[in-house]
């Protein structure tokens, strides 16, 4: 919302400046957002007048002008070629700032010739988007006067308008809350009536009251339309309108002025006398929704929702109401006779149309946010009168059809209130002042009875009351009383599911893992490829059309994530999210898991890709399972169970019984990839955090005293010919359960297949680190150690390989 200052003097009676009315404004609790001042951009030009113009003695496109100044004479230089003897123009001196170029000025010589100053057209002033010279001034116009004054510039003050607000969306709104401040006294001009000299030929008929309660209109007759006079131009240009001609600008001004929108018909246009007020029907023959071409030119269709004003008996349309009129009807040059529309448009419906058809206006931005019932009448009385003085004409009485909504109802209000809830000590009388001052009805008693003015529909109860006092008495003035010291505060705890969670975080960052958050939804073809199916859980009102399923997966997210990052030229990641999931068909199956993808898409190296993706997450995987207190040990891993968002051949789940799954890792299928528009190969893994048993003693796993030996460990390698069905894993572990206490480790570095070793059957060796606590292992003892080691495989069907 803009106005000039100019504009707010019109209806408050005050010597502020632009400065002082956008601090009035902010301690008023208005957020001012900007006070553009052209006057001080414009405060080193003056006019000038041209006595001399010969040409440059250099240059056939140059003059060397003699220009009588503030200054006095000056010899300048001008490239324009209106420049001549006896023009009235604009002067800038040497030091001056020129808006439009971008430069300051100073002297120096053009083709030999000094200039000192320059002779400025409108685009280099910012008064015109582009010149094809130098300003032409009026001769009436004396040497020396500033150039604001040539122009009538004035600072304009842009603010934001808050939704419960939409009586600031009028100058005299906000000359009200500033008169209540102090800032002024409140001189809005009433509004006179004007008689009616004939009855009104146009009759309104309601048919949609819910869309439109009250529809307000009378017909002018005889009026003169043409471009607008030079205040009306300037104070619309000023806040950012286009003049169009007299009957338009007169709506525009009475819609900026007193937040009451309005709308003129051409009456020779319209179609029979009656106008309809509707919602949106189906053309007939067609099916399809009716359309109309609006004053923007566009063609809309007008769905049930719309509310449509329309003429020839209610067939056709010729404007959206609270939105934009219909070309059909719109007036020009030609127009004689008008037909204007005063109405209330219900704010939901107005709203809801914006966003139906794109289309914004500064109507339908002040319906959807509320317009002053009471102001049907007075807005029309109002817009009769100016249309009157700039066009002529003389007007019928006026047509009302249906009742506006009720006003504010009355409530209890305890002046004391005040106090108790800001602190601020104010009178009873100042109480009262300021709710009148503001257009409220106070009726002062045991307790007061407050009744809202009709453009004030926000407020509904006394707390709304003392925020009024206490933005016109100033937020500054709210007494700062430090809380009273009530020791440190106590630290807060977490529950054995929030430790486990931290702790899974920390140690995924500690793993060089980059934690990710997203959305809670996805896509329901996406939600389809992890599980969704039919048992998805669909949001009633998403917060956008491709996020409308609860994702039963964290993968896919980061999946996308993580083709979004390969995508700007950063393909190898390793994210993680801890959040919840919804695999059930209700709200109620919801789980917390811990999920990751990782690319394998790193820079090429000449020693080879190093270690397999696939086994770098399942080895972070089982760091952070042991790091959350997970029973490690006793996890069992199964191959070929994984659902089908899995590669086959290349993905585990590892469980604590058959009925227990605690995670799954592996390959992602290239069939998912494809559908997510991600490359392989990507790794993940997605654990259940509530299917992990919880920590013995209610604790999670701390990592307690380091252990450190004091003695070298040593290790052995074995070679082990083994059934191929037998998991290496199972092999491994078996070896270190044949002495806990000495073997720290057991890691699978080879496997073979090959002559030597019978078919369905595999050679796994494995290197056995042994830690001595007490003493260093003689050899008889480790001889005693690695003949354990073998029988602890053989259990499984293992044999050393000769």
């Amino acid at each position: 919302m803009k106005f000039t200052l100019s504009w707010l003097k019109d209806h408050l009676q005050t010597d502020a400046d632009a400065t002082t009315v956008a601090d009035a404004m902010t301690r008023a609790g208005l957020e001012v957002e900007a006070v553009h001042d052209p006057v001080a951009a414009l405060r080193p030009f003056t006019a000038a007048r041209i006595v001399q113009a010969a040409r440059h003695p250099q240059a056939d496109r140059l003059q060397v002008c003699q220009v009588e100044t503030v200054d006095g004479m000056k010899e300048i230089v001008c490239g324009a070629p209106n420049a001549r003897a006896g023009l009235v123009t604009i002067y800038a001196p040497i030091g001056a700032f020129v808006p439009g170029l971008g430069l300051t000025l100073i002297e120096k010589p053009v083709r030999g010739v000094v200039s000192n100053g320059m002779l400025c057209s409108a685009a280099e002033l910012l008064l015109a988007d582009e010149s094809d010279g130098i300003l032409e001034l009026g001769d009436e116009v004396a040497v020396g006067t500033a150039a604001a004054d040539v122009f009538g510039v004035e600072p304009v003050i842009d603010f934001e308008v808050t939704p419960n607000r939409p009586d600031w969306l009028g100058v005299a709104g906000i000359a009200r809350d500033l008169a209540a401040a102090g800032l002024g006294a409140l001189t809005t001009p009433e509004i006179t009536p004007v008689p009616g000299r004939f009855a009104n030929p146009v009759t309104v008929q309601l048919d949609a009251p819910e869309m439109c309660p009250v529809f307000a209109g009378r017909v002018i007759r005889g009026v003169r339309n043409g471009p607008s006079p030079e205040w009306l131009r300037r104070r619309l240009t000023a806040v950012g309108l286009r003049s169009i001609n007299r009957l338009v600008d007169v709506t525009n001004l009475i819609s900026y002025d007193r937040a009451r929108p309005l709308h003129v018909y051409d009456l020779n246009r319209l179609v029979g006398d009656r106008i309809v007020v509707r919602g949106g029907q189906t053309a007939a023959g067609t099916g399809e929704p009716e359309p109309l071409v609006a004053l923007d030119g566009k063609t809309y269709p007008l769905g049930a929702g719309h509310c449509v004003i329309a003429d020839a008996g209610g067939a056709r349309p010729i404007g959206l109401g609270g939105v934009m009129g219909g070309e059909s009807t719109g007036c020009d040059e030609t127009t004689t006779d008008v037909f204007v529309e005063s109405a209330w448009f219900a704010p939901l419906t107005t709203a809801q149309t914006g966003r139906d058809l794109t289309l914004s206006s500064d109507a339908q931005y002040r319906f959807a946010r509320g317009v002053d019932p009471a102001s049907v009448v007075p807005g029309l009385e109002l817009a009769t009168r100016l249309i009157l003085d700039l066009c002529g004409g003389e007007a019928s009485e006026i047509t009302v059809a249906g009742t506006a909504p009720a006003d504010p109802a009355a409530f209890a209000f305890d002046p004391a209130r005040v106090a108790a809830l800001t602190g601020l000590a104010v009178s009873e009388d100042r109480i009262a002042q300021i709710l009148t001052a503001l257009g409220f009805a106070v009726a002062r008693g045991t307790p007061w009875t407050v009744t809202p003015p009709s453009w004030r529909r926000d407020v509904e109860g006394p707390a709304d009351l003392v925020e009024e006092v206490a933005r016109i008495v100033g937020y500054d003035a709210l007494p700062s009383t430090p809380l009273p010291d009530l020791g440190a505060p106590s630290r807060g705890v977490l529950n054995p599911a929030q430790a486990r969670v931290r702790t899974a975080r920390r140690a995924m960052a500690a793993l060089g893992w980059a934690e990710a958050v997203t959305w809670s939804f996805l896509k329901r073809s996406t939600a389809d490829l992890f599980g969704g199916g039919s048992g998805r859980l669909v949001v009633e009102n998403p917060i956008a059309a491709d996020l409308e399923c609860m994702r039963p997966s964290a993968l896919p997210n980061l999946i996308q994530a993580a083709a979004r990052n390969a995508a700007r030229g950063h393909p190898d990641v390793a994210l993680f999210e801890i959040g919840p999931v919804y695999p059930g068909d209700g709200p109620t199956d919801q789980r917390t898991v811990l999920a990751g993808v990782l690319s394998d898409r790193a820079a090429r190296h000449w020693s080879g890709r190093g270690e397999d993706s696939l086994f770098a997450v399942k080895g972070d995987l089982m760091a952070v399972l042991d790091r959350m207190g997970a029973p490690v040990g006793s996890l069992q891993l199964a191959q070929g169970q994984n659902r089908d968002w899995w590669h086959p051949g290349r993905s585990a789940r590892l469980q604590l019984g058959p009925k227990t799954v605690v995670a799954e890792f592996g390959q992602l299928h290239p069939r998912v990839l494809k559908a997510l528009d991600a490359d392989g190969p990507l790794y993940g893994f997605e654990v259940v955090l509530d299917a992990l048993p919880a920590p013995r003693g209610g604790k999670t796993k701390s990592r307690g005293a380091a252990d450190l030996a004091t003695l070298m460990p040593l290790t052995r390698d074995f070679a082990f010919v083994v059934d191929a069905a037998t998991p290496a894993g199972d092999l491994a572990r078996a070896v270190t359960g044949a002495d806990k206490a000495l073997i720290a480790e057991t890691r699978v570095f080879d496997l073979y297949r090959g002559p030597g070793v019978p078919d369905g059957q595999v050679s796994v060796a494995l290197e056995v680190v042994i830690q001595p606590r007490e003493a260093t292992l003689t050899e008889p003892e480790i001889e005693a150690l690695s003949a354990r080691i073998v029988a602890a495989a053989g259990k499984l069907g293992a044999r050393l390989r000769s």
